[in-house]
């Protein structure tokens, strides 16, 4: 085991947005930087205490992540279990949704973790496998398309943002339904659009 080790994962996210000048469209992306804690075999390390304890969550972790990666790359898999831990959460949108993703492993050249460095490249083998098709993340500035748009056609405008914020509060309220467990079909009330 490395000694300096923080033992921990650590997850950077960086959001970003930008606008071509004079254009009613934003674009948004989300970068998610990850550094994962290696598995480690406690047998093999001999640690105890609180070092076991980090090592037991860790790879426990590893394991949850394992499960969602084996998920998305069965191709006819209806349920992806994200919610097993909040990194899988956390990272739900590189792992298996609108995303471009890149696995950097890095193994052991020494003789005596050979079977983690050949558990990270399998690991690494079964991201790979994982296909996603990422499309722009776009929407229009409603405060600039007003200025843009004539009375004539504004009408028409307000039909298409007000179903595709239907859309999107519907995917919201799905998503909502997984984390939480319940589903709310009703509709939101005076004191909870207020707040």
């Amino acid at each position: 085991m490395n000694q300096a080790s923080t033992r921990s994962h650590c997850i950077f996210t960086i959001h970003i947005s930008s606008k071509e000048p004079g254009s009613a469209t934003i674009r948004r992306s989300k970068l998610h930087l990850v550094d994962l804690a290696g598995s480690e075999r406690v047998a093999k390390t001999g640690v105890g205490g609180q070092l076991l304890t980090e090592a037991k969550y860790i790879n426990l972790s590893l394991h949850y992540l394992e499960q969602v990666i084996i998920a998305l790359s069965e191709k006819n898999r209806s349920h992806i279990p994200y919610r097993n831990s909040m990194m899988t959460s956390v990272l739900r949108d590189s792992l298996g949704g609108n995303c471009m993703t890149t696995m950097i492993a890095t193994l052991s050249i020494e003789k005596r973790n050979i079977d983690e460095s050949i558990s990270t490249c399998r690991f690494a083998q079964r991201v790979a496998l994982i296909k996603n098709e990422a499309v722009l993340n776009e929407e229009i500035d409603p405060r600039l398309i007003m200025a843009l748009l004539s009375e004539d056609t504004k009408p028409v405008l307000f039909l298409q943002m007000i179903a595709r914020l239907k859309k999107e509060i519907q995917e919201l309220k799905d998503e909502l339904a997984l984390v939480t467990g319940e589903y709310r079909s009703e509709e939101l009330t005076e004191e909870e659009l207020l707040q």
